[in-house]
């Protein structure tokens, strides 16, 4: 028999965290934080952190990881397996968290003495994508890039006598990072030859943040397309607020692609996670390291070193597309920019990614920053998994019960009504807090 506990992450968006107890083995899968209030945390239950033989951290993004130190403040002493872009990404990601919790008014539930407790083991140093690693007799796991941003991973385990699956953020159609497809990676030659893999899964955890949306990521890029053409037309500029990795780097080398005539003003940061992504090929699409390159050198591509030269750059006559770092919008130079175009309907800002509830991106898109404003829209890169998406991932791998995530729980309701009218079967919408055992 095992156990499921839901700390985060289904049912809603963000906070993402669970926790599998075997008889032998107690394993936590990521451990992060919702962008809500002060920050909302896990649902974690301190007697049972001591005891966890393992933690998985899918990638970096803050809803997965942000978390991490509560667990060496509760008596974890072990080790969280990540790839090694992920863990150098974290110390930037903690810097944003902290900022975003003291804008708040809050307090981090944890301090810099249990972030420094953390301790990694890093995939790629232990074991080749697709191989078995055993960590102790009755868990072995391997694992695959998933596709959602720089070292984000899906992983399988082969934990006592079940067999799992966890999906991370998957996304099979970013512009410049490679996938491993779960379903390709499936061997009968386990970590043990007394275990070869069975025709089902025991359990699934799969990303379906976007829920019942169907689009392909042409078809959103198609709309985004002609959307900032006719911002640009008009004689305004179009804002893209990105985080600082992942959706940022594809739309900037999708958006220099796609308007080769056009001047692009883009923050540091995104650059420099640009130069990061071109240092780890292994990460990549084989044409990927060219198009950073040539984006690099670009006379287009302008980079704002201070406030003066912003300033100037959003005073010439061209239109402008702006890329800034923070794609919830509640930095102040995210804001800053926001500010400098509201005073003209032919300037837009376009949201690109979920924007949380009490965010200031949420708040532009219900129109609450003010009477006088520019354009604001929403529209989804997608880095995530829709309808189809899971449709596909279910038949690469079968399971007796798979728990859909990353979504509202009335969104995750509809599409597996929508999968059983189908024909699927052991499909689960769940809740933080809830536990199922199997």
């Amino acid at each position: 028999m095992m156990e499921l506990k839901v700390w985060g992450g289904a049912g809603e968006h963000g906070r993402s965290c669970y926790v599998l107890t075997g008889n032998q083995h107690r394993i936590m899968l990521d451990c992060g934080v919702k962008k809500e209030g002060a920050g909302q945390y896990p649902l974690l239950d301190e007697n049972l952190i001591p005891g966890l033989t393992a933690v998985f951290l899918s990638h970096a993004h803050e809803d997965h990881s942000m978390a991490l130190p509560l667990l060496y403040k509760l008596g974890y002493r072990g080790e969280i397996w990540s790839t090694r872009p992920t863990v150098k990404q974290l110390e930037l990601y903690f810097a944003n968290w902290r900022k975003y919790v003291t804008g708040r008014k809050g307090e981090l539930p944890y301090d810099e003495t249990h972030i420094s407790a953390m301790r990694f083991r890093i995939l790629e140093d232990e074991i080749e994508r697709s191989e078995w690693f055993e960590i102790k007799e009755g868990l072995q796991f391997q694992w695959g890039r998933s596709g959602h941003m720089l070292g984000s991973v899906w992983l399988r385990i082969h934990m006592e006598d079940h067999h799992l699956f966890y999906s991370g953020d998957f996304s099979r159609e970013s512009e410049l990072l490679t996938v491993d497809p779960p379903g390709e990676s499936i061997s009968h030659d386990s970590a043990s030859d007394c275990h070869p893999f069975p025709p089902k899964m025991t359990l699934s955890i799969i990303d379906n943040a976007y829920g019942m949306n169907e689009e392909s990521q042409d078809e959103k890029l198609n709309t985004l397309s002609r959307y900032i053409l006719g911002v640009l037309e008009r004689g305004g500029h179009a804002l893209l607020p990105v985080p600082a990795f992942g959706r940022g780097q594809d739309l900037l080398i999708w958006a220099m692609r796609q308007f080769p005539e056009r001047r692009i003003v883009v923050e540091r940061e995104i650059v420099e996670g640009l130069r990061q992504m071109a240092d780890w090929e292994d990460w990549l699409r084989p044409e990927a390291c060219h198009e950073i390159e040539l984006a690099l050198r670009s006379s287009r591509l302008h980079i704002p070193e201070n406030q003066e030269e912003r300033i100037s750059l959003l005073q010439v006559s061209d239109p402008l597309i702006i890329f800034t770092t923070d794609g919830m919008m509640e930095s102040q130079r995210a804001r800053w920019y926001a500010e400098m175009l509201s005073s003209s309907p032919l300037h837009a800002v376009i949201i690109t990614g979920h924007a949380s509830e009490g965010t200031f991106a949420r708040r532009l898109l219900k129109g609450e920053a003010g009477e006088s404003f520019c354009e604001v829209v929403q529209m989804g890169y997608k880095i995530h998994q829709g309808l189809n998406d899971v449709r596909l991932m279910l038949n690469e791998i079968p399971s007796r019960h798979t728990v859909l995530v990353h979504a509202p729980k009335p969104e995750t309701d509809q599409v597996i009504c929508d999968l059983e009218r189908e024909g699927h079967r052991g499909m689960l919408s769940l809740h933080p807090g809830a536990a199922i055992t199997f």
